[in-house]
């Protein structure tokens, strides 16, 4: 089957399929499915991030590779968590970087450090201080992302390797980027961006700030009108942060392309969010139907809890009134 008939025929099978199960959601948002026809399976190019987002994200690989699809990891020789050593069926393309498998790390634990472990501020006064640490990350990802789409040999192979989807994390930006360069589609897996801003620039999702509180607010929907005019000034310092944000990776893009182009342009163009949490964890609010929840990827399936059997129920503290002593027996 032909690269082009393949795609179409996902995607007819897309539409007539209507499937609750969070797996068979997440690889019918691929657009890849063995199932229907032997010649069907697709290859996914997948732009990682480190950590928890890796992890996450290896799930999707581990089933998508396991129903037969081909999937190829493209990260850099300073990836801490992305090893390629490992016996895997998962492919790793890596490519060559200025930056060390140290700088790196050291990196994530002074983002995890300050995170944990920063007094609590206030909200400007906390996000702030995280603002340098988090510039610092985006510029090492943005190396990444030039030494990628830069090196002439390696676009050629990717091109030539004739991938049909992108998945990328837009925590770390560059997976668009190569999707518009090798001119393929591309989903997003995300758990959320501060303030919700590039869900609601780039993917077009709604969030009123009179009801829907900025993510890591502390803010709830239930607000006083005081709470609705903070929320509206965390909503307004978390557009000027990302508008700073974007502007070196409007160039590079810019630059990349051979066009001008915005960053936000170019996330808005992903055909699905994959968004890494449970509907009812969130507040109420207006959503869009390529936005799928599918919280709880990465859990295991929970084991059966031992019987135990109340052995005895005794001592009931009189004078005390609530203090109580259990013994129990385990059988």
């Amino acid at each position: 089957m032909s690269r082009g008939n393949r795609i179409s025929h996902l995607k007819r099978s897309l539409c007539a399929t209507r499937m609750p199960r969070k797996w068979i959601s997440v690889l019918l948002l691929l657009q890849l499915s063995c199932h229907f026809s032997p010649g069907s399976c697709g290859k996914v190019l997948v732009w990682p991030t480190e950590y928890s987002h890796w992890i996450n994200m290896k799930t999707i690989l581990d089933e998508l590779v396991h129903r037969g699809h081909e999937v190829t990891v493209l990260t850099s020789s300073a990836s801490i968590l992305v090893d390629p050593n490992k016996p895997t069926a998962i492919q790793f393309e890596i490519f060559p970087t200025s930056l060390t498998k140290d700088d790196f790390e050291d990196l994530f634990m002074r983002i995890i450090s300050k995170w944990t472990y920063m007094p609590k501020y206030t909200f400007f006064t906390y996000f702030s201080l995280m603002q340098d640490i988090i510039w610092e990350y985006n510029d090492c990802i943005q190396t990444l992302c030039k030494e990628v789409v830069l090196n002439k040999k390696l676009m050629t192979k990717l091109q030539e390797s004739r991938f049909d989807v992108v998945l990328a994390d837009p925590a770390g930006p560059c997976g668009e980027l190569l999707a518009e360069l090798l001119k393929i589609p591309f989903v997003y897996s995300l758990r959320f961006s501060f303030g919700n801003t590039i869900e609601k620039y780039s993917g077009g999702l709604p969030f009123p700030p009179s009801y829907v509180p900025v993510i890591l607010s502390e803010l709830s929907d239930q607000m006083t009108f005081m709470e609705r005019v903070k929320n509206m000034m965390y909503v307004l310092y978390f557009d000027f942060w990302f508008q700073a944000f974007s502007e070196k990776w409007d160039q590079l893009c810019s630059k990349a392309l051979g066009r001008p182009t915005t960053l936000f342009e170019l996330m808005g163009k992903a055909e699905m969010w994959l968004i890494r949490t449970y509907w009812d964890f969130e507040f109420p609010r207006p959503l869009l139907p390529n936005f799928e929840f599918v919280g709880g990827l990465h859990c295991k399936p929970a084991k059966p809890l031992p019987k135990v059997k109340l052995f005895l129920f005794v001592l009931l503290c009189i004078f005390s009134g609530n203090d109580s002593v259990f013994l129990i027996q385990k059988e």
